[in-house]
């Protein structure tokens, strides 16, 4: 007997504007991943994707070349200790707060955070409405203050696929150092001349789309 599965949504086009600064092939974190929707899209971009979710049927029914960790993120300690760091982290429409130290200290040096969810003032136009699912004006900025580099932010209002009030962030963790800089440089955009003696690095470059 056949198994069908219902076709999973288009991917977040925050998450799609932004995977070409995620490293080719690298590992990715999609919290709270739900069916997979986006699971899917970077596993078909060729990153190593882990999704967790502590809905265990979801988890179960992740589209193929995901892997798949059943994990509950607001209970006990943080559930993924030995996974390792990421090249990037993906968390959409989901938010508990005491995860935020975890999900930066995940990252790895050049690792990326892109995170978008629901914001102060959806409460006027439905779910989710409770303060503690949304994030207040410029908290992302906050929380990622003195560790990532913000590449992009945006806090507004979506009309579609219905309207609400939005946060969304994508931020890098440096590689520390001259040579982490000229590394992060030369994988960008073009690069320029190498650095002599005594001179001093160039700023990473992080292509932006459009």
């Amino acid at each position: 007997m056949t198994t069908m599965h219902s076709p999973l949504a288009a991917p977040s086009a925050w998450l799609t504007r932004w995977t070409h600064l995620i490293r080719p092939g690298g590992r990715v974190l999609d919290l709270a991943c739900g069916s997979g929707r986006h699971a899917a899209w970077l596993v078909g971009h060729g990153f190593a994707v882990l999704g967790v979710d502590r809905d265990a049927e979801a988890v179960a029914g992740l589209p193929a070349g995901v892997t798949g960790r059943v994990a509950d993120l607001e209970q006990g300690s943080w559930p993924l200790a030995d996974a390792g760091q990421f090249d990037a982290v993906v968390v959409t429409n989901y938010l508990h707060r005491p995860l935020w130290p975890h999900l930066l200290d995940a990252l790895a040096p050049g690792g990326l955070l892109i995170y978008e969810t629901f914001a102060a003032g959806n409460e006027t136009l439905g779910k989710p409405s409770r303060p503690d699912f949304l994030l207040q004006p410029g908290e992302l900025l906050d929380v990622t203050r003195g560790r990532l580099r913000v590449v992009g932010y945006e806090d507004g209002t979506l009309t579609a696929p219905k309207a609400a009030y939005v946060q969304r962030i994508c931020a890098v963790r440096e590689v520390a150092g001259k040579e982490g800089a000229r590394g992060a440089a030369e994988s960008g955009a073009e690069s320029g001349a190498e650095s002599g003696e005594g001179e001093t690095a160039p700023p990473p470059r992080y292509p932006l789309p459009g």
